[in-house]
């Protein structure tokens, strides 16, 4: 049985690991309201974009773009996974690995070569112990930025346009709300463009082949931004809720060491008492 001294270290020390733990947790709170604004300000944006394109090809279907062609070898391709560079967040990382684990496995009965983009330190750390020869490029999440978006985008893209690279998909966790995020895969290249026959008229200067040189591009990197977006809210949602979570773990745990405690010390007492009176009946 613990001591009275080592049942009160364990209460300090888990009075200390709850206070960390709210700090914790506030924090993430106050970055998850930023990050969710972002987000639901990016989610119309992205699904404008992606609705001009339909409307753009609809109106004229023998346009193309070379990011549009679909090839029918299957012979390279590369996953993005979207991780982040910090843990304390409950199953949020692992969940997106477990699915980029899946579809590789998946691709890798189609593809002949795989190659990985790792965005987050968490996706850097699970692959360079198991897949660590297909890594192309790995880097930190850091910031959800228009310009990480940019930089995944144009190495995709050059890859893809030199034949590097037959198709690309995206893993990320979708933020759904501060409880709840999930793990998806999107296509990237070639992009997936619904058709859609609800198209109003409108006017294109100078020209529909110009406009779609434009907006095929753009919708790539918004794309890609979105889901960096996303990842970033569900981060700091699934860390708000692992420290809450931990929080009242460690109020618990307080409460059942000091009951400990107190027992341990009402029966040293009561020892004491007992020989106390058993000396003075002695004498």
């Amino acid at each position: 049985m613990p001591s009275l001294r080592d049942l009160r270290r364990r209460i300090q020390s888990v009075k200390k690991t709850q206070q960390i733990t709210r700090a914790m947790r506030m924090v993430s709170a106050a970055k998850l309201r930023r990050a969710q604004q972002r987000i639901l300000a990016a989610r119309p944006y992205s699904d404008r974009m992606i609705r001009m394109l339909q409307d753009v090809m609809a109106a004229n279907p023998e346009l193309e773009h070379p990011l549009l062609e679909r090839r029918t070898s299957k012979t390279r391709y590369e996953l993005v996974v979207v991780t982040s560079d910090r843990g304390l967040a409950g199953a949020f990382n692992l969940n997106v690995l477990k699915l980029a684990q899946r579809e590789l496995a998946e691709r890798g009965r189609e593809f002949r070569e795989i190659s990985l983009y790792l965005i987050g330190r968490k996706a850097g750390e699970f692959f360079r112990r198991r897949r660590p020869r297909e890594i192309d490029v790995a880097r930190l999440f850091g910031v959800a930025s228009y310009d990480t978006a940019v930089e995944v985008a144009s190495h995709l893209t050059k890859r893809y346009l030199a034949g590097e690279i037959d198709a690309a998909e995206i893993v990320y966790s979708e933020f759904a709300s501060a409880l709840s995020q999930t793990p998806r895969v999107v296509t990237l290249l070639p992009p997936r463009i619904p058709k859609t026959e609800d198209t109003a008229p409108f006017d294109a200067e100078p020209d529909l082949g110009k406009l779609l040189a434009l907006l095929v591009p753009k919708t790539f990197e918004v794309a890609i931004h979105r889901a960096l977006l996303e990842s970033e809210a569900g981060e700091h949602g699934a860390r708000m809720t692992a420290m809450e979570a931990a929080t009242r773990n460690g109020e618990e745990m307080i409460t059942s060491l000091t009951l400990r405690f107190n027992h341990a010390r009402q029966a040293a007492i009561t020892r004491e008492l007992v020989e106390i009176i058993t000396g003075a009946e002695a004498l």
